[in-house]
């Protein structure tokens, strides 16, 4: 029985002794734990516990009893991982330390992320935990710039690239005579000859001997400082496996040329060739391999690239060029044409169209006036104008963005489980496999049995190298998920990769989702004898006295196309019935029906057909001009375009839609209609859309919610999958496990999209590494020879092993070119005249 582990953990919320009564009886219920102290004074609580007790399971519980232990998040990078073994050793080494909650460590990015609790551990530690078993950890530098530290990485993967580069061209260059020397006598019988009657059979072997050698303690020397220490330390990894094979080739091709009479007369052969082939096969996968590596964190770079090294700042009354990262809260900026902006703002003065497609993915330019937010990294057109700086560094926009993108590239998806489990015994199982091999060919094999047992030995070893497995997921993460950022598509979370896949209904917001989120005006019908524009200037000169959001409406719908609107005089305002006005000599009334009335006014056909418009959800407004009935003004919320074709999208994959609002039923329902929803449930308070997302969640199983993420806080932590969709600096982040930064609805089918993508790329990539492991370890035991007389050479095991770390980089690559599934101007066909600013007969 292992002795128990005490650990003090600062928690947070004790306020009483009936706190501190509740917090160790919560500890002391769960098996395992022998004792737990509670000091209020100090805030933390002493717990001493032995198996089946763990520190997730105790951070949990004080969590659900309502008194969470106080956690913090370090990344660090790893060195020395080369396959999958790798990454669960070092996820074990630092998992077992204490203090720890989670460790997270990935493979294609070089990393590690640990949650730990605070006072437990300290990060410095954490790294030393890591250097330890044999994988040297170097904290990242947490006040460095945003984005820096993908910078960094993406250097590293460079300069990694560079070097085994040269150290695979050294020796493919050493390595070429050999070959030739060995393999040309065997697949030329001439230059066997040849070879033989001018610097004989010994002069090769000791020319293959020295080549081989340099190319062994050179560009190979890496296989064997990292693989036989880890070998010593009972951890072998895929290091430990090509130094294996290797120096069993070299080692008895040594013994042939030095000691042949150690070897019985059939058995004298040398195999340099194979030891150094082996080690430049391998040398080339790792450079394939470092160079696809750089890829993967593409999306981040570019991101990163989006923010200037410089902006014009206003200094004592000047505007001067400065870095960017001297720009404070509340400066004032120019920005020029054509130039990036620095940072987040709100405009002060000039006006211009700014390129936001980099952060929010719409191809149109935004008019930016005094008053508009900006955002950093977006680009200026051709106009000038002076910004207020309202957040800077880290609180950027951009920089949330590039955390979120870390964040999910670094995640570990539930499927990985698996890999782990099985990458656990992995290698070990090979080294046995690799020695029972050795044992059958050697007792039960054909003359020269010596013979057949190395090679069938060394060719285990070499093809069952787990690189593959261990990049098959993280790299199709990092991939996916910065596609999906180029897309506007952010994974906050990077399991709800996965999670978007198990979705069986996708419960969405009416306003400010389906909707514009503002009245405008959608209709506008005249009665016979009056002229469109100019009765909509009359109307909208007399709305433009009031604040009302329907007035504006129609303000802003007269000012859209053109001209100025006339003066007003003796404008009036009719509590619970419109407005009415003289605009130039004429008396004008707008307003419902009842003020029509009031007044004497008949309607005739234009109360028909406002009512049609009411039960289409919209609301009818009246016109008259000097006691006649002029025009009926219908004003609504006015869907999205391209809100249809994304529910019709959503629907073609087979998911079901719902929508939930807090507007009245009847308009609820006439939007439901028009977009073609399958359920919806109106007038609820935001507390309300909860319950209606448990009921929707009894029935239909798995759910995703579409909020503005503002006031939908609630429903977007509950849903199974939450989707903040927004525009800029409007998305509520913190709510959500997916944020589209569009603000359209095609978003979360191109999020669907993404995820199915992704999610099929890691299966293809898993299907490959584990099937070419279950499929060729065999083969390279020897299990064809007996049939076919077929022995895998270790060479060719060689080259199908770097091959298959490539073709799993290659196939996760191709991620960078999907294309969204909706974009831009796919709108679908139209829905009624909700899609047109002004509409009339």
């Amino acid at each position: 029985m292992s002795d128990p582990i005490k650990v003090k953990l600062p928690i947070d919320g004790m306020s009483c002794a009936s706190c501190v009564g509740r917090v160790e009886r919560a500890l002391a219920a769960l098996p395992g734990v022998s004792s737990a102290q509670a000091n209020i004074a100090a805030e933390a609580v002493s717990v001493e516990y032995s198996a089946p007790a763990t520190a997730e399971q105790i951070i949990e519980t004080l969590e659900t009893t309502g008194y969470p232990a106080r956690t913090a998040s370090v990344t660090f990078d790893v060195a020395n991982m080369s396959c999958a073994s790798c990454v669960g050793r070092v996820e074990r080494a630092l998992a077992a330390a204490p203090g720890v909650v989670e460790a997270r460590v990935n493979l294609a990015s070089e990393s590690a992320t640990v949650t730990y609790v605070q006072g437990a551990t300290t990060p410095q530690d954490l790294a030393a935990v890591a250097t330890a078993a044999g994988y040297p950890g170097t904290l990242r530098d947490t006040g460095a710039p945003m984005g820096e530290a993908a910078q960094e990485a993406g250097d590293r993967k460079a300069e990694e690239m560079r070097r085994q580069g040269r150290l695979t061209l050294i020796a493919a260059i050493l390595t070429l005579p050999v070959f030739i020397l060995e393999m040309g006598g065997h697949l030329v019988p001439a230059f066997h000859m040849a070879v033989s009657e001018t610097i004989g059979q010994q002069a090769s072997w000791l020319i293959q001997f020295v080549l081989t050698t340099i190319v062994l303690a050179w560009p190979g020397q890496q296989f064997y400082t990292k693989g036989y220490p880890a070998l010593l330390r009972g951890a072998p990894d895929m290091n430990s496996l090509v130094a294996l094979g290797t120096s069993a080739a070299y080692g008895y091709s040594v013994v042939a040329t030095f000691l042949p009479g150690l070897l019985p007369a059939l058995t004298r052969a040398v195999y340099y060739e194979a030891a150094a082939v082996i080690v430049v096969l391998i040398l080339l996968g790792r450079f394939l391999e470092a160079r696809a590596k750089g890829q993967t964190g593409q999306a981040i770079r570019k991101l990163v690239g989006l923010r200037p090294q410089s902006a014009t700042v206003e200094r004592d009354g000047a505007f001067v060029e400065m870095p960017i990262d001297q720009i404070v809260t509340g400066d004032l900026l120019r920005v020029r044409p054509g130039e990036r902006i620095a940072v987040d703002g709100e405009v002060t003065g000039g006006e211009s169209y700014v390129d936001e497609s980099m952060i929010t993915g719409e191809p149109v330019p935004v008019l930016k006036a005094t008053g508009a937010p900006v955002v950093g990294g977006t680009v200026n057109g051709t106009g000038s104008f002076t910004f207020r700086a309202t957040k800077v560094g880290a609180d950027t926009m951009l920089a949330q963005i590039i955390r979120m993108v870390e964040e999910a590239q670094g995640a570990k998806l539930p499927i990985q489980g698996l890999v782990d489990r099985i990458t656990m015994w992995f290698v070990p199982a090979v080294m046995t496999l690799a020695l029972l091999t050795v044992v059958v060919w050697f007792f039960f094999g054909p003359d020269p049995a010596v013979t057949y047992a190395l090679v069938a030995g060394v060719a285990v070893l070499i093809i069952a190298c787990p690189c593959a497995m261990g990049l098959a997921t993280p790299t199709s993460i990092m991939v996916g998920t910065g596609r999906a950022a180029e897309m506007g598509v952010l994974f906050r979370r990077g399991d709800a990769l996965q999670s978007l896949q198990d979705v069986d209904v996708v419960a969405v917001d009416k306003t400010g989702t389906l909707t514009l989120g503002r009245p405008e005006l959608t209709d506008f019908q005249v009665a016979p004898g009056f002229e469109r524009d100019d009765l909509l200037r009359l109307v909208a000169a007399v709305e433009q006295n009031s604040e009302h959001p329907v007035a504006q409406a129609i303000v802003r719908a007269a000012e859209r196309r053109g001209g100025s609107l006339p003066e007003t005089t003796e404008f009036t305002s009719i509590t619970g019935y419109g407005v009415e006005a003289r605009v130039g000599g004429q008396r004008v009334l707008v307003g419902a029906d009842r003020l029509m009335a009031r007044e004497g006014i008949d309607l005739g056909e234009l109360l028909v057909r406002g009512q049609a418009l009411g039960e289409a959800g919209k609301t009818p407004l009246y016109a008259a001009v000097d006691g006649r009935a002029a025009a009926v003004v219908a004003v609504s919320d006015p869907i999205k375009p391209g809100s249809r074709a994304a529910i019709d999208a959503l629907h073609d994959l087979g998911l079901k839609v719902a929508m939930i609002t807090g507007d009245n039923a009847g308009t609820a329902r006439a939007i439901a209609g028009q977009l073609g929803i399958d359920h919806v449930v109106a007038e609820v308070l935001p507390e309300g859309k909860v319950e209606a997302l448990n009921s929707l969640r009894a029935e239909g199983g798995t759910l995703a919610f579409v909020g503005d993420g503002i006031n939908d806080a609630p429903a977007l932590a509950t849903a199974d999958v939450g989707i903040a969709i927004g525009t800029g600096t409007d998305v509520a982040i913190e709510s959500a496990d997916v944020v589209l930064m569009s603000g359209d609805l095609r978003g979360v089918v191109n999020a669907f999209d993404i995820s199915t993508r992704t999610m099929r790329n890691i299966r293809q990539n898993l299907f490959w590494a584990f099937g070419y492991n279950v499929a060729l370890i065999p083969v390279a035991a020897g299990v064809l020879y007996p049939a076919f007389g077929i022995l895998l050479s270790p060479v060719l095991a060689a080259g199908a092993m770097a091959l298959s770390s490539v073709f799993v980089l290659s196939n996760a690559l191709r991620l960078r070119f999907v294309s969204p599934r909706l974009a831009e101007g796919d709108e679908g066909p139209e829905t009624d005249t909700t899609l047109h600013p002004v509409a009339a007969e």
